[in-house]
């Protein structure tokens, strides 16, 4: 059996999908409790299992004037809080690793970002928090070459590993999933995610910003459940034109529902539950 722990859930065969999601970064306290709340509200609705999303800094934004996000600190105040209120595990990316520890004392998960997938000092600083953690496939990176990363984070002594596709660089300013990437990195002995939000980015697109093309965002996401995803990595925001980061590859909570009802009736379907 394919399994391993990822916050208080055991993710892999013959156990039910995971939900990764929430808004990219905290914008502010007030619309991330919304968020978590209302994200909450879906999961339920669907029968999902839910780890809350949200990034306490976005450090590798295509222009210096970007919204980054609160910050270490407050961010991990605002985090601290939708745990305490919702009893939701979260996730938050770890950029640096001095980070880890920190980060680790308030997130169930942490999330190595597709840029830094290769980065050892932060692989083995998170693997020895001994929280789980999620790495994203680097743009740049073959499928079955994330047997290195998780070889460091196995290796560093942490079992809990996921990892994520994320989209792949397919000339300037796009990205394209291989599907065949899911199987491949499921191969390796370690469950898997699709990020369905991400995969339909058009990096550094829109003149100073990264793009996105969100009407892929369900087709993709549908087929990586088929495809046998053991979770699914989304992100959403109460009104994505508005949204300080990645608004246009987000959804919005109705888009985020009909979703959810598609993505568990195919699992129906396969008689994945």
């Amino acid at each position: 059996m394919l399994t391993t722990r990822i916050g208080p859930y055991e993710v892999g065969d013959g156990q039910p999908l995971l939900l990764l999601c929430g808004p990219d970064v905290i914008e502010s306290e007030e619309l991330t409790l919304r968020a978590a709340r209302a994200v909450k509200e879906l999961a339920d609705r669907h029968g999902l299992r839910l780890v809350f999303k949200c990034s306490f800094d976005k450090a590798n934004r295509t222009s210096l004037s970007s919204f980054r996000g609160p910050g270490l600190e407050e961010g991990l105040r605002v985090l601290a809080k939708v745990k305490s209120e919702t009893g939701l595990p979260v996730l938050t990316d770890v950029h640096e690793p001095a980070q880890a520890a920190r980060v680790a004392e308030v997130a169930d998960v942490l999330q190595v970002p597709a840029f830094l997938c290769r980065q050892t000092d932060l692989l083995v600083a998170c693997a020895r928090t001994g929280r789980a953690v999620n790495v994203k496939k680097g743009q740049f990176v073959a499928p079955r070459d994330m047997r290195h990363a998780l070889g460091k984070l196995r290796e560093s002594g942490n079992p809990s590993v996921l990892l994520t596709e994320r989209g792949a660089c397919f000339g300037y300013n796009n990205l394209v999933v291989d599907m065949r990437s899911l199987a491949i990195m499921r191969g390796l002995g370690v469950p898997v995610c699709f990020d369905a939000t991400h995969s339909v980015q058009l990096p550094s697109a829109a003149e100073g910003t990264t793009g996105g093309q969100r009407e892929f965002v369900r087709p993709l996401a549908r087929a990586a459940v088929a495809a046998g995803v053991d979770a699914l990595f989304l992100e959403v925001h109460e009104d994505p034109s508005k949204a300080l980061c990645d608004g246009p590859n987000s959804l919005d909570f109705a888009e985020l529902d009909l979703l959810l009802g598609e993505v568990t009736a195919i699992r129906r379907a396969l008689g994945a539950g």
